[in-house]
């Protein structure tokens, strides 16, 4: 028996007692994780597909370790310019080990409400004057940022990072795991840097810099 099901973004053919290596994954080592997306399950001669994913099928796993895959050296050359560049990438893995798949009756995993507050009583109170509002943090173009797309600024903002000095607060290696689902090969060293710098309003520093820089690499 052996399922397709969509692990951290990736779809995987796995069957019991298989060892996988995912995308990092937020369970600590010897944590076990369930995966509901079953994309499709072969059972001898029966095989059902999804639509897109079977109902009640799921995938259950121990996370075995963390670790980080081979280096992938990325290099970079500009024709007449004399510009080389040379970085490398290790990708943050999950290794996984498949206990058990179930075809049915298998619970999707849902997110607990919040339990409601009881409203205080009401209380007169003598009229004060309306204290004026705070400006809410406006979210700054991240995508200035030499490096970063729009997909990434799209993570970076749904994990909480909107701003120029929020990112700059944030270290490089925090920065690769919350967007390690984005594709390609992404060197985050000077980000935070270069944050700063936008933070700081010191525009003509970061441009001169930038022009040295290619994909946020040095």
């Amino acid at each position: 028996m052996y399922a397709i099901v969509e692990i951290a973004g990736q779809q995987f053919k796995v069957a019991k007692d298989q060892k996988v290596y995912v995308h990092r994954l937020q369970g600590e080592e010897g944590s076990k994780v369930t995966f509901d997306n079953v994309l499709l399950l072969e059972d001898g001669s029966n095989i059902t597909i999804g639509a897109p994913a079977i109902d009640g099928a799921a995938v259950e796993a121990k996370v075995i370790k963390h670790l980080k895959g081979d280096k992938v050296i990325v290099f970079k050359k500009k024709r007449r310019k004399g510009y080389k560049v040379k970085n490398g990438h290790r990708q943050s893995l999950t290794e996984i080990v498949i206990e058990s798949i179930q075809a049915s009756g298998a619970k999707k995993a849902t997110k607990k409400a919040a339990p409601k507050k009881e409203a205080a009583p009401k209380v007169a109170a003598a009229p004060k004057k309306a204290a004026p509002k705070k400006s809410e943090a406006k979210a700054d173009d991240l995508k200035k940022v030499e490096g970063i797309g729009p997909k990434i600024a799209s993570t970076l903002n749904e994990a909480g990072i909107s701003t120029f000095a929020e990112l700059a607060k944030t270290d490089a290696a925090k920065i690769a795991e919350i967007i390690a689902d984005v594709r390609g090969n992404h060197v985050t060293d000077t980000w935070p840097a270069q944050a700063k710098l936008a933070a700081e309003g010191k525009w003509d520093e970061l441009k001169k810099w930038q022009d040295e820089l290619d994909g946020g690499k040095a």
